[in-house]
């Protein structure tokens, strides 16, 4: 299993790009940003500065949408990066979130993520893209290599995860919706033709590492409540499409949105905020991983088991450096070799 961290670019950026070098330093393999850039500060600016501070990590946005950049300029970016740094991108993509409605825009449909896919993955891998009735590449732009890994809660959007990404990302940890969306993912990729063992499968969560005690737990669970609130917005549309019940989204996938009545995107991902008070304890533990080291490493097991290959931690709370040490001294150290021992 690789492991990732997941950072929001708040000022200043110089310490978004030192949390990045301490987690190559760590053993992780990719770092992630949010993209928002209203609500942060632009992100591939500064993974510019994470690659240039680093040696090996993959950088990426978790994620870009194809709603707030002109198509052929995601691509440009990534390629970019990719012929100064030498092929050390990931584009992490989806229909868009906070992005998009604080500019009182709209998630891009399904269809259009898929088009905008077609016309990046070419243009990021040194091909050719149809656009715009034209055909396009870029003549510096041979070398590049860029996989695109989608971001997919709702049945359709796992068919078309599984159809067309190099990746998979889905952001709980819940191992209940974990099985359904992987499951989902890999029988579109094999309806596709493709072989589904292909699709990289990664899991994106709040990690917050604490004592056994009560008060350390319900801390923790209060730093990372905001994360229930960020995917009930997902939620909230699957559900709207789809409805609840058998033969549609898994029940805690729709049991996490009970009590929900609006989301402030002004507070957006972060750890305090009252429009998250209707998410519970217990949805917080299935969608986080949350307690001592050793509970962590028995979680990621078990995402392990479920065809998981990466675990990517976001790191929104007030225990960024000590968590990040957590897993580089104890957790990783500890999940790989056991994952080595099962071989």
């Amino acid at each position: 299993m690789d492991f990732g961290v997941v950072l929001q670019t708040d000022p200043p950026a110089w310490r978004v790009v030192d949390l990045a070098r301490q987690a190559e330093q760590y053993g992780f393999s990719h770092v992630w940003t949010f993209d928002s850039h209203l609500l942060w500060q632009e992100p591939f600016v500064i993974h510019s500065q994470i690659l240039a501070a680093t040696h090996r990590v993959t950088v990426g946005p978790m994620v870009t949408n194809p709603a707030t950049r002109d198509w052929t300029v995601t691509a440009s970016l990534f390629a970019t990066l990719n012929s100064m740094f030498g092929n050390r991108t990931v584009c992490g993509i989806g229909r868009g979130d906070s992005a998009v409605r604080v500019i009182n825009g709209r998630p891009v449909t399904l269809a259009q993520l898929a088009e905008a896919i077609e016309v990046i993955r070419p243009l990021g891998n040194g091909g050719v893209a149809e656009y715009r009735g034209g055909k396009l590449r870029f003549p510096w732009g041979g070398e590049s290599r860029l996989p695109i890994w989608v971001a997919a809660y709702g049945p359709r959007a796992l068919a078309l995860a599984g159809r067309l990404g190099d990746g998979f990302i889905l952001q709980l940890a819940d191992p209940d919706i974990i099985a359904w969306s992987v499951a989902a993912v890999r029988q579109a990729a094999s309806d596709a033709g493709r072989d589904p063992g292909a699709v990289t499968i990664c899991v994106a969560a709040p990690a917050y590492v604490t004592d056994d005690s009560a008060a350390g737990l319900a801390h923790g669970r209060d730093q990372c409540r905001w994360f229930g609130g960020m995917v009930g917005n997902h939620v909230a549309d699957i559900v709207a499409r789809h409805g609840a019940g058998p033969g549609t989204v898994p029940a805690t996938l729709a049991g996490s949105i009970a009590g929900r009545e609006g989301y402030d995107y002004n507070a957006h991902g972060k750890a305090g905020n009252a429009h998250t008070d209707f998410v519970s304890d217990e949805v917080i533990d299935r969608f986080c991983l949350i307690g001592p080291p050793a509970t962590h490493v028995r979680r990621l097991g078990e995402l392990a088991a479920l065809g998981v290959d990466q675990f990517a931690l976001y790191l929104q709370h007030d225990h960024k450096d000590a968590t990040l040490a957590a897993y580089g001294e104890k957790i990783i150290p500890q999940v790989t070799t056991q994952l080595t021992a099962r071989l």
